[in-house]
């Protein structure tokens, strides 16, 4: 069953319409991946400065130590958690050594860092998911708003009026194919009637 948007369109211009609907798809995906880590962005840069920093310095990482590394980009914090990169191995390398050795094996393990990002990475996927729920709503209403009557039916009602009109009894299926391109090229039933006329 061919989707809605290309039954929207005249028969001899579906498959340019489904061609325009894949094209559009296509460019939505690539451009939702920017938008969808954008926001993912925004909601960590909202919330993880804080939460690094309270939780470096809960762990006994000196304070200035703990905000040079809560001022990182929200966007390595981010990618590095996605890559499996632990950055405070790298950047506290300095002030591990004067934590004790349990402290330090627990900040450079694989809870810490990962547990640490949860909550911040969590507001900026709700972020992104409440964008895409509006988008969807906003979708549906335009879409609602369209209509149920196709234009290539009333086209069709048209030929069927001008048939009708030029002779008795029920139409032939290659007269009638004939009137509808007819209406479709030309615009209208009158021109279409008119050279039906003169066919006969």
């Amino acid at each position: 069953m061919p989707a809605r948007g290309t039954r929207a369109s005249p028969p001899e211009r579906r498959g340019v319409g489904a061609g325009m609907s894949a094209t559009f798809q296509n460019s939505a995906m690539v451009l939702s991946i920017g938008i969808f880590f954008t926001l993912i962005i925004l909601g960590l840069a909202s919330s993880l400065p804080a939460t690094l920093s309270h939780g470096l310095v809960a762990q006994g990482v000196p304070a200035a130590d703990a905000a040079r590394l809560a001022a990182l980009p929200p966007v390595s914090i981010m990618f590095a958690a996605l890559l499996g990169y632990n950055p405070i191995q790298m950047r506290l390398a300095s002030a591990l050594g004067k934590l004790p050795a349990s402290h330090a094996a627990y900040l450079t393990g694989h809870t810490f860092f990962p547990s640490l990002i949860s909550a911040p990475f969590a507001r900026g996927l709700d972020i992104a998911f409440d964008f895409a729920i509006a988008a969807c709503l906003i979708a549906a209403v335009a879409s609602l708003l369209r209509g149920r009557r196709y234009g290539h039916d009333e086209h069709a009602e048209a030929a069927h009026a001008v048939l009708g009109e030029a002779g008795d009894g029920p139409p032939a299926p290659d007269a009638l194919e004939s009137a509808q391109a007819g209406v479709f090229r030309a615009g209208g039933p009158a021109r279409a009637g008119g050279h039906l006329m003169q066919r006969r």
